[in-house]
């Protein structure tokens, strides 16, 4: 026995060591989030340079809104400029880390891949207007703002790290669990970023539903982090700015306060590290979709988006078409107002009161700012503000191509009735096919347009004594059925069930018949469950009166007028020629503030652990639903500069534990098993879609009833909603859906003006499909290109340049330059320049003009 002694002193010994060494090992990551939006209070910049001051171990990372230090700079400029001095050692054992510079801190899962990077662009360049010494090199976020393009964008802007953490604030999500102490991030298009996860042990804490153990660093926490293998396990709570705690776990006995960088450069257990094919899906997120003040809001936002890029690329068009002086800038002040728009506090706490002053809640002042946004656009592009029908004798239009592939579409304009038989004349000085409309009692003209990739052609609009003819006979009568025939489609409207579509044959697609009708449920119907009456309605319940208003060469629609149970409705279908889209505008007048999507009496508190959730059930929200007749069903989905395929068997879930990613951000596509066909689904802001294992595609239209923390989501007024279906052959990728969106997004535009020196110009042109330019912006005399791959090819590309260059550069996001690209003459003045770029790619092209 005496001679085993040693042994088990020894062993004792060693495990006392591992037990130190434990205690040692334990790493927090403690800052603060929010902002002068958010939530920053005055003086508070002063309390946490106190707080730094009081407390040596303590270390910070901020995702404060950069406009925030322009207010601390003003009112408060002696603890401004203390707190300064912190930030000036921007080294891994500094105390101070830019983990989050956003302007807007926004969610990100929810807007498109331009406002994304323009999130950090702005956000950074603010705050090195404060701080120049900051430096960025590790992204991490209080909220659930994370994006599946995230890593490729992180790294083009110098960013080495990223956390998927968002212990303490998960109301509105979190992501998936996967992995141990390191992870390699891996994005879509091959990009990997050096991540801490949300470890595969870090549970969802118990009656709770907004924080995941990490909180706080509990011993359960710990524990299950050693098990599994972690041997630096780290916890996080970004405090809300305002909190008074100070360091949020107060002195450290057995842990350490730490920054991201230093943890992950300097400490972080960097062998046997997990790759992760990371996608949109793994950030499960729910918020209070179809609730109207988010509809409305996600409208907003998504209309200033789509104004704002398109209005860049027209002014670096018309710069270089005049030969203008290329400024840079102008548009500087509607990105500010469109980035803080999409805050994420607006869409997670939209009632919330923002502007004290004005008492206007979130939804007024994103109303405001992308108003202030979309005007500011306006006066660049048309600084006069008048418009060309003034001129009884007739007037100049230019237009205007957004993107990089000719396009042959239908243009409009509003004309006053002084122009009783306009006539329009291309610059071949012959007729163009044209069609005279009413909308809202106003007169517009509809012709056929046919616009040079990037660029402008030039159209002269006159009065003629000739009238032209207007009718085409798309529809024809039977009963109650409306059948439209043009030469893609063969639709039968239905009448007496609401104006349904009781079959849509797509003629050009060997007649394929899309509607699956042996479903229960109708194609284009609208149907949700009033829990007032404890009942369902639908749009089909009751006969509607379908009138065709227009039906013309160019263009056909259908006016559909019903009702949902008491609350009238009326939907316009639109065909136009050259466009496979079939586009959808509905309106429900509704009579009064309906319950629409509980089947329960949710608890009211903002800290209700009840895990169901009302609003969570989109099966009972009003939906406008499409059975289609395809087997073996799966669903792509795009996000910001990326597509995936759906993992999920349906879109339902009605707890917070159970969350799925069911979100529609620009577009949903359904296909057969063989990708033989498919039928996607447009929608004009972000919301929900739902899809389930009887081949039922839906789109989340509206909800009313309790929300998160216990606020009641009312309606008042009308709603509006806007979507498109679009029937197709193939996989998303060879069908161009990303071309389709981004052209509905972004119509061609057309601007009066005088007579142009140039009849059409183009600066750009691609002549392989599924590319998309994402921005076109102005920068030190020179043009800068981003160009987006979604043509599912890991593949160069040639970019052919109609205007004569001098060079081109290969750039980062953070304007950094990685290559100069050759440049190739070709005939007629065209120089090429090969782009190599790989699957959902993103790469920045900077061109300097002769």
């Amino acid at each position: 026995m005496r001679a085993n002694k040693p042994i088990v002193l020894f062993t004792l010994l060693a495990l006392l060591a591992l037990q130190n060494a434990d205690a040692q090992n334990k790493f927090f990551i403690d800052g603060y989030h929010g902002g002068f939006w958010g939530h920053y209070p005055a003086g508070y910049t002063g309390f946490i340079a106190d707080k730094l001051d009081e407390n040596s171990f303590w270390k910070i990372n901020l995702e404060i809104e950069p406009v925030t230090w322009d207010v601390a700079q003003k009112n408060d400029l002696v603890n401004y400029n203390r707190f300064k001095t912190y930030v000036k050692d921007q080294s891994a054992k500094g105390r101070v880390e830019f983990v989050n510079p956003s302007y807007g801190q926004s969610y990100l899962f929810n807007i498109q891949g331009e406002s994304v990077i323009r999130q950090f662009e702005i956000g950074i360049k603010k705050i090195k207007v404060h701080f120049p010494e900051a430096e960025f090199h590790t992204y991490s976020s209080e909220e659930p703002c994370f994006t599946s393009a995230l890593p490729q964008i992180l790294k083009s802007f110098g960013y080495r790290y990223a956390a998927l953490k968002n212990p303490n604030t998960c109301w509105g999500g979190y992501t998936r669990a996967f992995g141990g102490e390191l992870i390699n991030w891996k994005g879509s298009d091959g990009s990997v970023l050096l991540t801490v996860p949300r470890y595969e042990t870090e549970a969802l804490l118990q009656n709770s539903t907004w924080q995941t153990q990490a909180w706080n660093n509990s011993p359960a926490y710990i524990s299950a982090a050693y098990r599994y293998g972690i041997q630096n396990p780290i916890g996080m709570c970004i405090q809300d700015a305002g909190w008074k705690n100070g360091p949020w776990l107060g002195k450290p006995k057995d842990f350490t306060y730490t920054t991201w960088r230093d943890y992950i450069q300097n400490t972080a257990n960097k062998t046997d590290i997990k790759t992760w094919n990371f996608n949109q899906e793994d950030v499960q997120v729910s918020l209070v979709w179809g609730a109207q003040i988010l509809q409305k809001m996600a409208q907003n936002t998504r209309i200033a988006e789509n104004k704002i890029t398109i209005a860049e690329k027209m002014d670096a068009i018309n710069a270089v078409a005049n030969k203008t002086k290329m400024i840079g800038g102008k548009f500087d002040a509607a990105w500010q107002n469109l980035l803080l728009a999409q805050h994420h506090d607006s869409w997670i706490v939209p009632y919330n009161i923002v502007n004290r002053e004005k008492r206007w809640n979130w939804a007024d002042q994103v109303k405001y700012w992308t108003d202030q946004s979309n005007n500011l656009c306006d006066s660049v592009l048309n600084p006069t503000g008048k418009n060309g029908a003034e001129n009884p004798d007739g007037f100049n239009v230019k237009v205007y191509n957004s993107q990089a592939y000719p396009r042959k579409e239908i243009a409009k304009i509003q004309l006053d009735e002084r122009f009783t038989n306009p006539i329009v004349i291309g610059q071949d000085n012959k007729n163009v096919k044209m069609q005279l409309i009413t909308e809202d009692g106003k007169r517009f003209l509809l012709f056929e347009a046919f616009a040079p990739a990037l660029g402008y052609a030039n159209y002269n609009i006159k009065s003629s004594k000739t009238k032209i003819a207007q009718t085409a006979n798309h529809v024809s009568v039977k009963g109650e059925q409306y059948t439209f025939k043009n030469e893609d489609y063969e639709i039968v409207f239905n009448a007496a069930k609401g104006g349904i579509m009781e079959s849509l044959i797509a003629k050009k697609l060997n007649n394929k018949q899309f509607v699956d009708q042996k479903s229960k449920r109708s194609f284009n119907e609208m149907r949700g469950y009033f829990y007032q009456d404890s009942t369902f309605y639908s749009s089909k319940d009751q006969p509607a009166k379908i009138t065709v208003v227009e039906d013309g060469s160019l263009m056909c629609r259908l006016k559909i007028e019903g009702k949902i149970s008491t609350h009238p409705f009326k939907q316009y279908i639109t065909f136009e020629k050259y466009d496979c889209r079939i586009d959808v505008q509905t309106t429900v007048d509704w009579q009064n503030n309906v319950g629409i999507g509980q089947d329960y009496a949710q608890k009211r508190g903002w800290k209700s652990n009840d895990l169901k959730k009302a609003f969570y059930n989109d099966s009972l929200k009003l939906q406008a639903v499409f059975p289609l007749s395809m087997k073996d069903q799966k669903v792509y989905k795009n996000s910001a500069f990326d597509v995936m395929e759906s993992r999920l068997k349906n879109t339902y879930f009605n707890t917070w534990d159970s969350i799925k990613n069911n979100i529609i951000v620009n577009w949903v596509d359904v296909s057969d098993q063989d990708d033989h066909y498919g039928m996607a689904l447009l929608n004009d802001h972000t919301t929900s879609y739902v899809h389930n294992e009887a081949g039922i595609l839906g789109l989340t239209l509206q909800y009313s009833g309790m929300g998160l923390w216990g606020r009641n989501y009312t309606i008042k007024g009308a709603s509006e909603y806007h979507y498109a279906i679009l029937p197709h052959q193939n996989k998303w990728d060879k069908a161009q859906l990303w071309n389709q969106s981004t052209t509905w997004n972004e119509p061609l535009q057309v601007v009066v003006g005088n007579q142009p020196q140039k009849p059409s110009v183009s600066l750009l042109q691609i002549n392989e499909p599924g590319y998309e330019i994402s921005s076109v912006t102005i920068e030190d005399g020179a043009l800068l290109f981003r160009v987006f791959n979604a043509s599912g090819l890991n593949n160069d590309v040639n970019l052919n340049f109609e205007v004569p260059i001098k060079k081109a550069e290969l750039v980062e996001l953070n304007h950094s330059k990685t290559q100069t690209l050759k440049l190739l003459k070709k005939q007629n003045g065209i120089i090429t320049v090969n782009l190599p770029i790989q699957q959902f790619g993103l790469r920045t092209v900077k061109v300097y003009l002769q």
